[in-house]
This record gives C-alpha cells, sequence and structure tokens, in this order.
C-alpha cells in the first residue's frame, strides 16, 4: 500500500496541497481529476519526490520513504510520466529501451512495446528523442519505456496530452493491463474515457481532496454537477 498522511505543500503563505490523507492499494487503478490548479500535478510530483513537502508524510508497505530521492524511489518501483514529455537530445528510442530492460533483448521487447502504443519500431527505434518528434510521438515513446521498466507502481500525469483521438482506445486499453494485483496505478485526467475505467477516483479542489469514491458512484456526480453549471444553476 502507498499512503500519504497529512501531507501538505506551501509556497509562502499559499498552501498548494492542505493536509491530504489517502491510501493507494495494489491491484487497483486511481484516477486523480479537478480543475486547473488544484493540486493534482503537485500531489503525484511530491508522491514521486520531484517536489518536497512542507510537511506530513508518505509510506511504502509501511515504510516511511519521505528522505528517499527520486532514484531511490524508481529503485523500489515507482514509475513516472509527465505532463510534457522530456526530450532526450543524442539519445535514441533504442537506447533507452536498452537502459530499462534488463536483458539482452531489448530490440525484440521494444519492438513489443512500441507497438502497444500503435508505433511501429522499425520507423522509431533509431529516432533520437528530440523536437523532430512531435509531442504525441514523445508522450506514446515515454509510455512504453514506462512499460518496459515494469514498474509496480505507476504515475501517469495527464496521458492523454498529445494522444489522437485514434490512439485513445489503445491508451485506456494499456492502463486496464496494468491492473494487476502487486501493481498500482495513479492517472492523473480530465478525460471521461479514462475515469470510467478507474476504480477509484479522487477530486480534488482547492489544494484538498473534495470528492473520493467509486468511479461508479463518482462519475454520476460529476456529470450531474457539469450539467447544472452548463444550464446556469449553482
Amino acid at each position: 500500500m502507498l499512503k500519504i498522511s497529512n501531507l501538505t505543500y506551501q509556497v509562502n503563505d499559499k498552501k498548494i496541497l492542505n493536509n491530504i490523507n489517502l491510501a493507494f492499494n495494489y491491484g487497483k487503478i486511481f484516477a486523480i481529476t479537478g480543475h486547473n490548479g488544484s493540486g493534482k500535478s503537485t500531489l503525484v510530483k511530491t508522491i514521486m519526490g520531484i517536489i518536497k513537502q512542507t510537511y506530513g508524510s508518505i509510506e511504502l508497505d509501511g515504510k516511511n520513504i519521505d528522505k528517499l530521492s527520486i532514484n531511490e524511489r524508481a529503485n523500489l518501483g515507482f514509475g513516472y510520466t509527465f505532463q510534457q514529455p522530456v526530450k532526450f537530445k543524442g539519445l535514441t528510442v533504442l537506447d533507452m529501451l536498452k537502459a530499462v530492460i534488463k536483458e539482452n533483448k531489448a530490440i525484440r521487447c521494444g519492438c513489443d512495446y512500441l507497438s502497444k502504443v500503435g508505433l511501429c519500431a522499425k520507423d522509431y527505434l533509431n529516432r533520437e528523442l528530440d523536437s523532430t518528434l512531435s509531442g504525441g510521438e514523445l508522450k506514446r515513446i515515454e509510455l512504453a519505456i514506462n512499460l518496459a521498466e515494469r514498474k509496480k507502481i505507476n504515475i501517469f500525469d495527464e496521458p492523454e496530452a498529445g494522444i489522437d483521438i485514434w490512439s485513445f482506445q489503445g491508451l485506456t486499453d494499456i492502463f486496464k493491463s496494468l491492473r494487476q494485483k502487486d501493481n498500482l496505478t495513479i492517472i492523473v485526467t480530465h478525460q471521461q474515457k479514462i475515469l470510467e475505467i478507474a476504480d477509484e477516483i479522487i477530486v480534488l479542489k482547492n489544494g484538498n481532496v473534495e470528492k473520493q469514491g467509486t468511479a461508479k458512484d463518482l462519475l454520476c456526480a460529476l456529470s450531474n454537477l457539469q450539467c447544472k453549471k452548463l444550464i446556469g444553476e449553482k
């Protein structure tokens, strides 16, 4: 279990995250949603160790990991994909796959993972991870590399960004394939199709957990709220 307790992140006098308490169990997909600026990306970056919380604690399987670096958390099984994929000029897709696949099967396995995200390995293995690739291509490659790492805790920050509508079904299929008893998946998203496949949805508002529950219960409430806003009801 991944557990966060009283998690707060404050910049000057402004609390970006305010005393958040959550528990993430293995075998489930968790979707984090909310309006822009609600603290979604800050929350997952704190879990990954990209930013340090002001106070509160993070535990993995009963052990405190507050002082662990990003690399140390990655070694424990944390995987993270950014909202805007990172470019690596001079490194090819194959270079990155070789770095994460600890076997002499990087090309064959790399082909499999690229295929899962809708890319032809022949066209991409020798491409550099630079600005010659579109945002959607970089996002798919990042997903392929994440799959190749076989992490037990997968964190995705708005993975739908840059993904065209034709690839969207493949994206949700990838997330469903990660629902395994020894894995947990956390997805920051605005997309209803991704919310629909989640086991639990967490709604943030102004750095607080506004709602939390099953997709079945919350999707209906979120849809009704949106409809009321559209017709002008408070």
